[in-house]
């Protein structure tokens, strides 16, 4: 550890250095896969996307080969960075945790922190108030991760201690504060599109009015803070 005695976590080397390579690899395996089944393909009477794969079909050796080699690396290239940009890191400090995503960095205080857990693979950070100061999700290694929490004399929890707490949300349903009804709505509607900034703002503002939100899949499950309570 550093000075500060920080504790960083993040994923192994292998698991990066498996995405820099294996997305460039399958790409090109795929779009190699696709040039060479262009002719017969075209040669089906019934098969969709005809025109496309008419397009490959006319490219001649050996530029076809190589194009679809390299346009499927670049493919795969682009695709590990972007996996890059989501992946999350962990810094954990006596006085505080940070989080970073791609360019995007927080900062949770250690005297607002009551707890750590995972929930399947979301790292959760529970406030003073039975809130949850972050749900993020994450590939990072659990034995590691609750070592540097341990370490620095964070809760780690087993499990969500308020999992039972939970109800699944059905709209207007009793017990839901008034104005959870509209932003429980409307994040039900991102979660089916799959607008995850979405997902993620109207967590927030559910956060704010105390209620605290978790999906399975596209259902919404709901249970109140204490600020929730209190209101």
């Amino acid at each position: 550890m550093n000075a500060r005695r920080t504790t960083p976590v993040t994923e192994p080397a292998w698991q990066v250095g498996l995405v820099w390579v294996g997305f460039p690899v399958l790409g090109a395996a795929v779009l190699w896969g696709v040039q060479a089944i262009a002719d017969w393909v075209v040669s089906l009477p019934w098969a969709p996307f005809r025109g496309p794969f008419r397009l490959v079909a006319s490219i001649p050796e050996p530029q076809a080969t190589l194009g679809s080699l390299g346009l499927g690396v670049l493919v795969g290239l682009v695709v590990a960075f972007l996996a890059a940009a989501e992946r999350l890191s962990v810094e954990v400090a006596d006085e505080a945790v940070v989080l970073k995503r791609g360019g995007d960095e927080r900062a949770l205080d250690r005297t607002r922190i009551s707890g750590v857990f995972l929930d399947g693979k979301k790292l959760v950070v529970l406030g003073l108030g039975t809130e949850e100061l972050a749900r993020e999700s994450s590939d990072l290694p659990t034995a590691e991760l609750a070592d540097a929490f341990q370490r620095h004399g964070y809760p780690w929890l087993p499990e969500d201690p308020y999992r039972d707490e939970y109800r699944r949300w059905v709209e207007d349903m009793p017990g839901v504060p008034p104005a959870a009804n509209a932003l429980l709505r409307a994040r039900a509607k991102a979660l089916k599109k799959g607008e995850t900034e979405d997902v993620a703002q109207l967590r927030t503002e559910l956060a704010r009015i105390g209620v605290v939100v978790r999906e399975e899949g596209k259902r919404q499950f709901w249970r109140l803070s204490q600020q929730g309570e209190q209101d």
